[in-house]
């Protein structure tokens, strides 16, 4: 089927941010309708760039957990809420978070609680306490592998 010049012309603006980073149907499919494009128009053209590889949800969640999680140093409950804002469907979810070893999340919720309490100012070691937790559920850690952690430190 031939494209017409406005398909064309999202197509190609579509390819160029698809090819820059790792890019979620939902991301693309908002972009799409900013530009103007009808429903139908919109769903054709992703059906194309997920057919030519510009697209693919779990290759985008994968990175977007190894990197949050590497470099942003989030844990998995805040991850997987950005992912499920961006629609990614809960199977690809699990496959994504594959990418994530569970002593390595473990080790890294510890150094980061370790690099905090050094620069926390508390009163007691209840405040202190209370501190780092705010700190780590804001993170997106969960509260049992925070207690743990905090327990490992002795605070």
């Amino acid at each position: 089927m031939e494209l017409t010049p406005e398909q064309q012309s999202a197509y190609f603006k579509a390819t160029a941010i698809c090819s820059k980073s790792e890019t979620c149907t939902y991301s693309i499919q908002e972009k799409l309708k900013l530009w103007g494009l009808n429903e139908s128009d919109s769903l054709f053209i992703i059906g194309l760039l997920k057919d030519e590889k510009y697209i693919d949800d779990e290759r985008f969640a994968r990175a977007y957990v190894k990197d949050k999680f590497r470099f942003n140093h989030w844990g998995k409950q805040k991850i997987e809420y950005m992912l499920r804002s961006k629609k990614i469907s809960q199977e690809i979810l699990a496959l994504a978070f594959e990418e994530i070893e569970d002593k390595g999340y473990a080790g890294e919720l510890l150094k980061l609680l370790e690099d905090k309490a050094k620069t926390i100012k508390a009163k007691d070691q209840y405040d202190k306490r209370n501190k780092l937790m705010r700190f780590a559920i804001g993170r997106g850690f969960e509260s049992g592998k925070i207690y743990a952690a905090l327990k490992e430190l002795g605070i």
